[in-house]
């Protein structure tokens, strides 16, 4: 299948280059339409595939498009590329709160699919929530699912509000772990610890945190258990955290991010 993405980003790129390193796809397959000159240089640096600077004819070579734009630049996009869509091509979008339904009147096309990628599919490692139109062919939808998987896990959801719920989850995930990475830093350092000591005790304990979670079957709350002993230093944190209702107010915060995607999605 021949891909084309619009948008030669930071996203977009990385898109890229997970395709061809997975060897998805091929250098041959691959298209991308970018007009930023240092985005240009770039990809052309990366050898990602062939790189255009506005649209054309050779948009009809390809089966799969990727708008891999900002949601602010949709509609400058819409009306250049809706002249060379067919009914062969499917559109893949990554725009946050875009609904399915607009990028199907925009460009007059009923195979669409919607997701929500997270930051950590620069690195392989990222999550990629994906909603796809009824009328695309199972075949497709599973060589799409292989594409995504190259960045990273991937879940099909059945109700364009879970885009939403993803994004609160997972879109906007990364944001949360930084912020609590940082607020155990700050107080590393206040311990004595230098910055660069503090950053690398605090990473690998997320690390470790992370890798125990995954090669083990034992809830969050059993894991929390298995530190803590009685009277002792984590129970004295946990019990302050609980007093302080902080799992709650993650939870709120989450709600606020889930209400914003929600509002953005009808915009």
């Amino acid at each position: 299948m021949n891909v084309l993405i619009i948008g030669g980003g930071n996203m977009g790129r990385s898109f890229a280059e997970s395709f061809l390193n997975a060897k998805v796809i091929t250098h041959a397959q691959l298209t991308v339409i970018e007009k930023g000159e240092a985005q240009i240089e770039e990809l052309n640096r990366l050898k990602i595939g062939k790189i255009h600077n506005d649209f054309g004819d050779f948009i009809a070579e390809n089966h799969l498009i990727i708008l891999a734009v900002k949601p602010q630049d949709a509609h400058s996009v819409y009306p250049k590329l809706k002249p060379y869509i067919t009914e062969q091509h499917i559109i893949l979008t990554i725009m946050a709160g875009v609904k399915i339904k607009e990028v199907e009147e925009a460009l007059g096309i009923n195979k669409v699919i919607r997701t929500m990628p997270n930051l950590a599919c620069q690195i392989g490692m990222g999550v990629t929530g994906f909603m796809v139109s009824e009328t695309i062919p199972q075949k497709d939808i599973d060589f799409i699912r292989k594409l995504l998987e190259t960045t990273g896990a991937s879940i099909q959801l059945y109700d364009e509000d879970q885009l939403n719920a993803i994004t609160a989850l997972s879109g906007s995930g990364p944001a949360y772990i930084f912020y609590f990475m940082n607020a155990m830093i700050q107080r590393g350092i206040e311990y004595g610890f230098s910055l660069t000591e503090a950053s690398k005790i605090v990473e690998q304990t997320f690390l470790g945190a992370v890798e125990l979670y995954k090669v083990n079957n034992f809830t969050c709350d059993e894991w929390i258990s298995k530190v803590s002993s009685k009277g002792g230093t984590t129970e004295a944190a946990i019990k302050h955290f609980n007093e302080n209702t902080v799992s709650l107010h993650i939870q709120e915060g989450l709600d606020k991010a889930l209400n914003r995607s929600r509002e953005l999605s009808q915009k």
